[in-house]
């Protein structure tokens, strides 16, 4: 097949939109699929990629309010209407909601592409975090008018797929995440990296990997760090990220490490140097943080939804905690920043947990669902051709 996908964020971006969508490229590619990818121009210095079985095509795009270093695609019609129309791909899949996802699905409907999307973030949530809660119904609506004008709608999780359901959206399918076990895994644990961070390897380190920003809840982090402080005077908190928060934190947490954003293997060694994994994020879809981290032999708190609940049992591989239930989740970082014993028997299992989520699963599932809209797509005579061909299966 010949794929096109339509996203705002693409690696080298680091975030987990940019990380999924770079590792659903990498599968198709890997079966030989070709894709056609469409993306706003980040900078000056960003120059579209040619590789086989991959082309990179840049449209305009303007600055994210809030989000600093990443641009949302203008509508581009016309770019997108005569590049899907010269290279005619079988499908067009739709990333992220802005006016360049909307623009896609206009145009492959015109050009009578079938077309799908997935569901990545709660972007109506991050309203009231930014000063714009007002907007949060108008946002839902849009979000959910851009997903059912497309055939099949992707979805991390069971539970998500239910919770949207609920919410008016149509045709919801799940698409799983995997996670890298042969980057994140206890085995990049690293005495010189925790030894830059003043501590020795009796010391607790607790750690938070993600945006520096008030949609991840960071100021829990701190807050519950505070306390495990009370407890033990030498606990080091390391902030691997950068946001908008940064700045401020650095003056009010002085204590604590910024590492800035890590990627490949010095983001696995950060993670798997660290002891106790805080997210207490509300705002997560899925959250790839919460596998790394598994995978990473990291013992991890988080709320009771998105990847925590599809991954973790409370009281076996690690601790979850209540939606929203603030001192519930201190409690339990206190509880597990002392028990030494315990926290790394969840580490243990929490590795045990991850070493199932392969992502060759995650493509074969992803490509045959695309192969499936496609063909209902087809007309009786395409059909009756592809399978004489053999094409489709």
């Amino acid at each position: 097949m010949q794929i096109a996908i339509v996203t705002e964020t693409f690696p080298p971006e680091i975030n987990g939109v940019a990380m999924t969508v770079g590792k659903l490229v990498e599968g198709l590619r890997s079966h030989q699929h070709t894709v056609l990818l469409f993306r706003p121009k980040q900078g000056s210095h960003d120059i579209p990629k040619r590789e086989r079985l991959f082309t990179e095509q840049l449209v305009n795009g303007i600055p994210i309010p809030g989000y600093h270093g990443l641009n949302i695609g203008l509508p581009n019609l016309l770019t997108l209407f005569l590049q899907l129309r010269q290279h005619k791909p079988d499908i067009v899949h739709v990333v992220t909601e802005g006016p360049l996802g909307w623009a896609a699905i206009m145009v492959a409907k015109r050009l009578n592409i079938p077309v799908t999307s997935s569901f990545h973030t709660n972007f109506h949530h991050y309203m009231a975090h930014y000063g714009a809660g007002f907007l949060q119904t108008m946002m839902a609506a849009h979000l959910r008018s851009l997903h059912n004008a497309t055939a099949t709608t992707f979805v991390p999780t069971q539970r998500l797929i239910q919770e949207l359901t609920l919410e008016g959206y149509n045709n919801l399918a799940l698409l799983a995440r995997g996670v890298d076990t042969r980057l994140y895994n206890p085995k990049r644990r690293s005495n010189d990296l925790r030894a830059s961070w003043g501590v020795t390897e009796d010391d607790i380190v607790v750690i938070h990997v993600g945006r520096i920003a008030a949609e991840k809840n960071i100021d829990l982090v701190i807050n519950a760090f505070n306390h495990i402080r009370q407890h033990i005077h030498r606990a080091r908190l390391v902030l691997v990220g950068d946001g908008p928060l940064k700045e401020k934190l650095q003056q009010t947490c002085p204590y604590a490490v910024f590492t800035g954003s890590k990627t490949g293997v010095e983001l696995a060694e950060h993670y798997a140097s660290g002891d106790l994994f805080l997210f207490p994020s509300v705002t997560e879809t899925y959250g790839n943080v919460t596998s790394e981290a598994m995978a990473s032999g990291l013992c991890v708190i988080a709320y009771d939804y998105a990847a925590a609940a599809e991954l973790m049992n409370n009281g076996d591989n690690g601790a979850l905690v209540t939606l929203n239930d603030e001192s519930a989740f201190i409690d339990s970082a206190i509880r597990l920043a002392v028990n030494t014993p315990l926290r790394r028997a969840f580490a243990k299992e929490a590795a045990t947990t991850t070493a199932r989520l392969d992502w060759q699963h995650v493509y074969t599932s992803f490509i045959q669902k695309l192969r499936d809209v496609v063909y209902k797509s087809l007309t009786p005579a395409a059909i009756a051709r592809a399978r004489l061909t053999g094409d489709w299966h």
